[in-house]
């Protein structure tokens, strides 16, 4: 009876059990370093705007893939910046007051809270189109000459530009500046003018002897010139002030005048060629071909309101041994927010290093509401970065975007790597001296899209509207 009853008990829990089933494993996706993202929409709607992030996973990639790959690398970069014109100081020095200067030149020239940390800057050597008027540092009565330079004087930067540089230096020491001569002074030139005409063969070593002079000058005001370049836009005559060089005549004052006077006042500032438009890469070209004039200069310079970027790789090719720079591009007061970040970017911030420029400048940092200052007969609708009125307030324009989507991630000593272009989404990629990853993207397409960036063996899926520009950092 007693066995029966555990029989039918066993039975009962037997017949009732339900089988034990192993555990379900979820494996989780293998996760990677997120990205940080800045975005700016052609509608304004994001300006330079943090938004959300992205996280490499080791997953699938879209059909559309960016991949970045650091393992290749190309030239080191210099810096992203602007043009430093005497008007832009003069707005800089006069229209705010020290408390708004000093927090605006922190914005621009460090990375702390929201500065876009620019890092190169080019000005004029005398004055540009975008002074208030014409001057240069020997300025004569009509008939005299002076080649000994005993009236040589800086002090129309004094003014201005030497206050407003002095506290940039100090916000960030390592800054490099460009300087470019617009014309010689009038007395030196062919047609005693400052617009158009050429140099006098006969003052090729006075106008070396004054550019050196003028080196040595902003050193002893604590302000280094990195490099010079021997003329802005030689082959266009007919800016005010301007002044014309061919190629030939610009060996010549390198190789036989600027080089030795450099030289003979131990000074190392870098020699830039050209500094004109990506259509005629030719000019650079012969003059690097001479092998005396070769050694004692730095790079090329380029501009794009001709031609097409790829000049850059054209003279690169020809002689990779020398540098390349991208030195000025300017945007309009009557041009469009959304198709002017387009190009900019596609053209400038990726097209220049993806072509080996060392640098990207934007011109010019600022103008005030009626785009002014400007000399007559120089340039009338030129916008600045920055529109500073003459009331002291500032406004942002599109090249402050533009900059910022490169100077604000990529520092000094960054260099360019590898990445491919895809489907209208044109990109530049650098790694930073921290160790850190930036690759910059617009679409130039006409409609929304979705990619990934690869990255050693993961995907992070993004996204941009048309016309959409984005930083991504890890």
């Amino acid at each position: 009876m007693r066995l029966n009853s555990i029989c039918i008990a066993l039975l009962l829990i037997a017949c009732s059990s339900t089988p034990v089933l192993p555990p379900i494993v979820i494996t989780p996706v293998a996760t990677g370093p997120t990205i940080n993202v800045w975005l700016t929409t052609p509608e304004r709607t994001s300006l330079l705007s943090p938004v959300s992030s992205i996280t490499f996973k080791k997953e699938a990639a879209l059909p559309t893939l960016i991949s970045v790959d650091t393992t290749i690398r190309f030239q080191s970069m210099d810096g992203f910046g602007y043009t430093l014109t005497g008007g832009s100081t003069q707005l800089i020095n006069t229209k705010m007051n020290a408390v708004s200067r000093t927090a605006l030149l922190k914005e621009l020239f460090t990375t702390e809270q929201n500065g876009i940390g620019v890092s190169y800057l080019r000005i004029s050597i005398g004055a540009s189109d975008l002074d208030g008027h014409v001057f240069s540092y020997n300025d004569l009565a009509v008939g005299q000459t002076d080649v000994g330079l005993t009236q040589f004087s800086i002090d129309e930067d004094r003014k201005n530009l030497i206050p407003v540089l002095k506290e940039i230096v100090a916000l960030f020491p390592q800054i490099k500046i460009m300087a470019t001569p617009w014309s010689a002074p009038v007395w030196m030139k062919t047609n005693n003018l400052s617009k158009g005409g050429s140099l006098k063969t006969e003052y090729y070593t006075v106008y070396a002897n004054y550019l050196t002079k003028y080196i040595q000058a902003m050193a002893q005001e604590g302000i280094t010139i990195d490099a010079i370049t021997p003329q802005n836009e030689p082959e266009h005559p007919g800016n005010n002030p301007s002044m014309t060089m061919t190629s030939s005549e610009q060996n010549t004052f390198i190789k036989s005048h600027l080089s030795p006077a450099l030289k003979a006042a131990g000074l190392s500032t870098k020699i830039i060629l050209y500094d004109h438009n990506c259509d005629h890469p030719n000019y650079p070209i012969s003059i690097l071909d001479d092998s005396q004039t070769k050694p004692l200069v730095d790079g090329s310079a380029f501009h794009l309101y001709a031609g097409d970027i790829s000049a850059l790789s054209t003279v690169h090719t020809a002689h990779p041994d020398k540098n390349v720079y991208f030195t000025e591009q300017w945007t309009s007061g009557n041009g469009n927010f959304g198709g002017d970040l387009r190009w900019h970017v596609k053209n400038l911030i990726v097209g220049a290093p993806r072509n080996w420029s060392k640098n990207v400048l934007e011109w010019n940092l600022a103008a005030d509401e009626n785009l002014q200052p400007h000399t007559d007969g120089g340039c009338t609708l030129c916008l600045g970065a920055l529109t500073i009125t003459s009331a002291g307030t500032t406004t942002r324009n599109v090249s402050y975007y533009i900059i910022g989507h490169a100077s604000k991630f990529v520092p000094p000593g960054s260099v360019r790597i590898q990445s491919n272009v895809t489907d209208n989404l044109y990109n530049v990629a650098f790694v930073t001296p921290s160790g850190k990853k930036v690759l910059i993207v617009v679409n130039d397409a006409s409609e929304f899209k979705s990619f990934s960036i690869g990255y050693k063996d993961m995907n992070a899926s993004a996204s941009l509207p048309a016309g959409a520009v984005a930083t991504y950092v890890w």
